[in-house]
């Protein structure tokens, strides 16, 4: 698996010491594990942004991918809102993380609780060209629930 160097600077001072900075759990993990730089409660329906003391300089082609935590879903019906949420090669501002409490009860989470995990992917800008009509294919216009159950 090949590497690649991400630029992370430390944003919201005043917040006590700095957390340690996001790392792989296991050798095989996909996502960087984002922790929460203040500590919050969310009610049942509230959604919430939630700062993590961290921004990113993301090499150009690549992007960040902020997506839950499966235990906190299931543990807590707690998710991230715009998953996966984006992050833009080119923003440098503080990452922050959109999550929201579908659970049935308030959730509480102390500063430094994992709350999300960031994935770096590739991405690739696409040319559009404007036509008059598209090719057929086997689906065709078929939208929700077309190809079946």
């Amino acid at each position: 698996m090949k590497k690649i160097e991400v630029l992370v600077a430390r944003v919201g001072e005043g917040r006590g010491e700095p957390l340690a900075l996001p790392r792989y759990m296991t050798s095989g993990a996909a996502g960087l594990d984002l922790c929460a730089d203040v500590g919050f409660e969310l009610a049942p329906g509230e959604r919430k942004l939630v700062p993590t003391g961290l921004a990113l300089e993301l090499p150009k082609g690549f992007e960040g991918q902020v997506r839950p935590r499966s235990g906190l879903a299931v543990r807590e019906g707690v998710t991230v809102l715009n998953a996966p949420g984006t992050i833009d090669s080119d923003y440098r501002g503080e990452v922050q993380v959109c999550l929201v409490n579908l659970g049935q009860t308030t959730f509480k989470a102390d500063r430094g609780a994992r709350i999300a995990q960031l994935v770096i992917a590739p991405v690739q800008q696409a040319d559009l060209f404007e036509v008059v009509s598209l090719s057929a294919s086997e689906r065709g216009a078929g939208g929700f629930g077309s190809t079946g159950s």
